[in-house]
């Protein structure tokens, strides 16, 4: 078992600093979460990233941003930059409900404990920090940032809010996964330029006075064209998923009273070296000593996985991955990936299980175009909706050569699949039968080797009008999926869960299609545990719609369940066999003419 020195993490006090022989500092990180030195926490990964490029960096988690500033002023004035990053979740997702109510905990800090961050970290920290050193840059990045760089719905403020570099008053914001524009711009300030010239590095984002647009450029409806007519706003989302998932995009423009919002075009997918580069740092892969004797509950989640690949190109429409890491598949090498593996087993208290090998969906690892030129010039969001893209090559093969490698090493004596699993990849007939043949014999391997008793996926719904909005396969997959797996676990005498997710109040969602979804998963003899109330989220094209009433790509209205009382009846329907819900759905029933499905959901007698 390898023993650390407290100099092995990144100093965040004063003390910790001396500890290294430093006298400066050239890049101060402010993060909303408790740091965790591990490639999953942001903070981490653009701290450890800045480390390698030569620079002396520290980072001060959940600072107070209350009283007299103490833990904004401690470390002084980095000699390059602040930046900041409201954390691994959008705040006010981990701070409230789907409901608006208050969350009680919150499993990015040490025991749970609540209110260690503000509202809209971003903004607040940057404020402080502009109010105290006016004259140092401050560099905005992670989710909330990313997800709100432009014009977007606030569902917790129900309002259309600018992007967040007006509110905030940040210098530069990093949108995306952040290595590649953090290393850009130090390599273009050791070479002397001057933070405000430098206004070209992909995933980037500034504000301007003035600007000429090229006729290349995309110039959306201004913030308060949009703040008129909902219709604009709709059609300005379009442009932005759009630009947000093509392989070469176009410049972003967007006027916000006399300033401009300018979004750089987005790096190509990271190569291989270029991922396998971060993943390799030298992250201990533990909290911060400062926490000893307390439980980080997110950190506990991931502490024995491995994330093998970033990107999705499922394009869901209530999910925020794409906007985040673009749907263009970025893998890890097969040596990276071991490496890690190897540094779990030597963790305190590995017992030999690891709890997921996998990403944003379980099985997308290597995927990409067989036609790469195909891929350059399409817009389309999502590869596998409606449709399962022609040029897709879903091969998953070298995700089964991930799984034997893991599993041979002597200290593993389990790999689990902890992260969802897209079953439609697996159900398609590819016209390369090699491609079919790799889809069965995964299917096989991960149901007979790797479940940990439970596998999910996530269906979301069972009526198709709502799953075509949602950008999800017919239901009729999960039915196909579900006979497999049992089949599987019948020959393997397992007695293995399938856990299916389902999302209620979702756009072009009615309570009948609630209504039918109960009786069809109580036929299946599923009594729902994971579910949740769509909860709007910037940058979804389930939030547009929520918000502008229309859908993005064809202007048509979608009905949208937006007040409490419809939000509830909705949620009612996933706890049918809860006595407590009996007399109230069975009058939901009555009133939406559905008389029909209470003997379904409840017998003939009542």
């Amino acid at each position: 078992m390898k023993t650390y020195r407290p100099t092995d993490w990144l100093p965040t006090t004063k003390k910790e600093m001396e500890m290294r022989g430093w006298d400066y500092l050239d890049v101060i990180l402010f993060s909303g979460d408790a740091y965790v030195d591990h490639p999953s926490f942001g903070a981490a990964v653009i701290g450890r990233t800045l480390e390698a490029e030569g620079l002396r960096v520290a980072i001060v988690p959940q600072p107070d941003w209350r009283g007299d500033y103490r833990d904004f002023k401690k470390l002084g004035v980095p000699r390059l930059f602040f930046g900041v990053s409201p954390g691994a979740m959008d705040s006010m997702i981990n701070h409230y409900t789907a409901n608006k109510r208050l969350r009680s905990d919150d499993a990015y800090t040490p025991d749970r404990r609540a209110g260690m961050r503000p509202d809209y970290p971003s903004i607040v920290y940057t404020r402080i920090l502009k109010e105290l050193y006016p004259d140092t840059p401050v560099v905005l990045g992670g989710i909330e940032a990313s997800l709100r760089r432009l014009t977007h719905y606030d569902y917790w403020q129900d309002k259309l809010r600018p992007g967040i570099l007006t509110e905030s008053g940040a210098d530069l914001l990093i949108y995306g996964m952040g290595e590649l524009p953090i290393k850009e711009l130090v390599r273009r300030l050791k070479k002397g330029e001057s933070f405000h010239t430098i206004k070209d590095i992909p995933q980037t984002a500034y504000l301007t006075d003035n600007i000429t647009p090229q006729p290349e450029d995309i110039e959306l409806f201004s913030h308060e064209e949009c703040l008129k007519d909902k219709l604009k706003q709709a059609k300005n989302f379009r442009h932005i998923e759009e630009q947000s998932n093509r392989y070469q995009a176009q410049r972003i423009l967007q006027r916000t009273d006399r300033q401009t919002t300018v979004v750089n075009p987005p790096y190509p997918p990271m190569s291989e070296q270029e991922i396998d580069a971060s993943f390799d740092l030298p992250y201990t892969r533990l909290p911060h000593p400062k926490y000893k004797g307390k439980m980080i509950p997110a950190f506990e989640m991931i502490r024995f996985s491995v994330n093998i690949h970033r990107g999705c190109f499922g394009g869901c429409a209530f999910c925020t991955i794409s906007a985040h890491q673009g749907k263009f598949i970025a893998s890890r090498s097969l040596n990276s990936i071991l490496k890690e593996v190897k540094a779990i087993t030597e963790m305190p208290d590995f017992k030999g299980h690891l709890s997921d090998l996998g990403g944003p969906s379980a099985n997308m690892y290597r995927m990409k175009g067989k036609d790469e030129k195909i891929c350059r010039n399409c817009k389309k969001p999502s590869c596998i909706s409606p449709v399962i893209c022609k040029n897709l090559n879903a091969d998953h093969n070298p995700l089964l050569e991930v799984y034997k490698a893991v599993d041979q090493l002597p200290q593993i004596k389990k790999s689990f699949i902890g992260s969802g699993v897209r079953y439609d990849l697996l159900l398609h007939r590819y016209a390369d039968e090699k491609v079919n043949q790799s889809t069965r014999t995964y299917t096989e391997e991960l149901i007979s080797r790797h479940v940990s008793g439970r596998l999910k996926v996530a269906p979301e719904h069972t009526q198709d009008n709502v799953l075509k909005v949602m950008r999800k396969p017919p239901f009729e997959q999960f039915y196909q999926f579900k006979k497999i797996f049992d089949r599987i676990n019948q020959q393997a005498g397992l007695k293995q869960q399938l856990i299916p997710y389902f999302i209620s109040s979702h756009p072009g969602c009615t309570e009948a299609d609630m209504a039918e979804l109960a009786v069809i998963t109580k036929g299946l003899h599923f009594q729902l545990e994971q579910v949740q109330d769509f909860t709007p989220t910037p940058m979804t094209l389930a939030t547009e719609i929520y918000y502008t009433g229309y859908h993005p790509y064809t202007l048509e209205k979608v009905y949208t369940p937006r007040t409490k009382e419809q939000k509830l009846d909705q949620r009612q329907f996933f706890f049918w066999y809860k006595p407590e819900f009996r007399r109230q759905i069975i009058n939901s029933l009555q009133k939406i003419g559905r008389k029909d499905l209470i003997n379904k959901l409840f017998g003939a007698k009542q």
